[in-house]
């Protein structure tokens, strides 16, 4: 496949993941190292992986880029470099800790001594100068040295997120992650991962799709047969919209990224850094989409959709088959080289579709406004922000978040995400890109103090070669892309979009939505 982005650096620890699950993620959360080969080795009569001391199968850090509540806007772009440092120091140790196994073995405080501390000194350094760069660009000093010390959790635990993405609530509360460092919901969750999903306690280890056994598993596919008509129970993601209030709706025809433009910057949360994302991404729309982009070059780029006033950017983690193919990125930081193989499968259709409230007007959607939905880090940062669905066409009744849908034939996989569409009325983004939009209450109103804009719903629709499971492993399967601890699971799909339509047609918007017309 073709693809229209820049040349990707070589990774700093070049397959590793060869004899790992995974290699890094950004700013924090868990490594995960693949132990299936000494899982079996005598250590004293014991089971290596019951070992406790000896066995550190992960590296638990605090998520710091999203306990930075209150970070100046003059110091983003200083801070999104260290968080990159960050990364790759968690990269390097967990590097150290997939190559010292017989050192582990041999002594108990070798993770800690050799690996956890020099981990601890070097996120020090790393903190303070965040600390720094907010303190100089007229923010509040804190405390973040609380942020540098990790954990390494025995091969039989994985699991244990640093207290959830937004620290508790809809959209998080408190400063600086609130809560205790390192508290919140378990990450890895009884049901969302951990022992029985293809955790490193398995007695049989699943099978190496390409990207040494990082997911996913048997475990995270469910035949939409199974699933429940209208089931789904996460709040998160509820549409706004309904037979009261602004009925109308608006859809942009933006295309199915024709023009194979993949990269695997964030350019919302790691703005200036090459590789933010760590995984790939489609982008349809505006076609200045790197993480170097400022908003005069959105402004002026050009776009794929139909109505040319749209230069909206909108982006989602690429899906792919993970049948071997070789793709562009097989070897590149944001594909091959942190676990995201196979094939990229294109959606077959894309719907980016405006809609209204139940209980009021909608307002403009302020120009540059910044969105995101859903959780990259799910799986370790807990369910407060997981959103997205998976589902079958002619089963849309039935939608599921934490797992990957088998459809019958005929039937095409559907990817569904809603967008937070409550604005606090005065903010285009927050340091932690959460707080300044809100998802509509259960009655559909939206919180107090936020008031209502157009809600974006996206579709994307997939031709899948349905996956099969053979003796408690799935053969061929597909999966979203994302960070390599993350396991591929699917609670950890999400979406992104910044608005960059100009006035007249962000206005011909808000009035068909709150006419009741449906306009295109």
């Amino acid at each position: 496949m073709g693809r229209n982005t820049r040349k990707r650096r070589t990774p700093l620890a070049t397959k590793v993941i060869a004899g790992a699950a995974a290699l890094a993620i950004g700013g924090g959360g868990l490594v995960w190292a693949n132990f299936y080969a000494s899982a079996h080795e005598k250590n004293g009569g014991q089971n290596a992986t019951k070992s406790g001391q000896a066995q550190v199968a992960t590296i638990n850090c605090p998520d710091v880029g999203q306990k930075l509540t209150k970070v100046p806007r003059k110091a983003r772009w200083g801070v999104a470099r260290e968080l990159a440092r960050l990364d790759r120091q968690i990269t390097e140790a967990y590097s150290r800790l997939a190559e010292t196994r017989q050192a582990q073995a041999g002594d108990a405080n070798y993770v800690d001594n050799a690996i956890l501390g020099p981990l601890k000194d070097k996120r020090l350094a790393t903190l303070d100068r965040i600390g720094i760069n907010i303190k100089r660009a007229g923010g509040q000093e804190r405390d973040l040295g609380r942020f540098a010390r990790c954990q390494g959790v025995p091969a039989e635990q994985p699991g244990g997120g640093d207290g959830g993405q937004n620290g508790g609530g809809q959209n998080g509360g408190g400063q600086d992650g609130g809560g205790q460092d390192g508290g919140g919901q378990d990450g890895g969750g009884q049901n969302d991962g951990g022992q029985n999903d293809g955790g490193q306690g398995n007695e049989q280890p699943p099978a190496d799709n390409g990207n040494g056994a990082a997911g996913p598993f048997a475990e995270d596919f469910i035949d939409i047969n199974d699933v429940q008509p209208n089931s789904r129970d996460l709040q998160n993601g509820l549409a706004a919209n309904g037979d009261t209030g602004s009925t109308g709706s608006f859809t942009t025809e933006c295309g199915v990224n024709e023009n194979n433009l993949f990269n695997s910057d964030n350019i919302i949360v790691a703005p200036g850094v090459d590789n933010g994302a760590h995984h790939t991404h489609d982008y349809v729309g505006n076609q200045s989409n790197t993480a170097f982009a400022s908003d005069d070059d959105l402004n002026n780029a050009q776009t794929t959709c139909q109505n040319q006033g749209d230069k909206s950017t909108y982006y989602w983690p690429v899906l792919r088959l993970q049948d071997g193919t070789q793709e562009f990125d097989a070897n590149d930081l944001g594909g091959g080289a942190e676990g995201n193989v196979g094939r990229i499968l294109k959606a077959q259709q894309a719907e980016m579709k405006f809609v209204g409230n139940r209980t009021t007007d909608v307002v403009p959607m302020p120009k540059f406004i910044r969105i995101i939905t859903g959780d990259a880090k799910a799986f370790t940062n807990g369910l407060a922000n997981a959103n997205t669905s998976f589902s079958c066409t002619g089963f849309e009744d039935r939608q599921v978040t934490d797992k990957y849908v088998i459809c019958p034939e005929g039937s095409q996989v559907v990817r569904t995400s809603n967008f937070q569409s409550c604005w606090d009325g005065q903010n285009i983004d927050s340091a932690n890109h959460r707080d300044h939009v809100a998802f509509v209450q259960p009655d559909g109103s939206c919180p107090q103090g936020f008031q209502a804009i157009p809600q974006l719903q996206v579709r994307l629709v997939y031709d899948v070669p349905a996956p099969t499971i053979e003796n408690g492993q799935i053969k061929n399967p597909y999966a979203v892309d994302g960070f390599p601890e993350q396991l591929h699971k699917p609670i950890t799909d999400h979406n992104d979009f910044i608005n960059v339509m100009d006035e007249d047609l962000m206005n011909q918007v808000v009035q068909c939505i709150n006419s009741g017309q449906d306009c295109e």
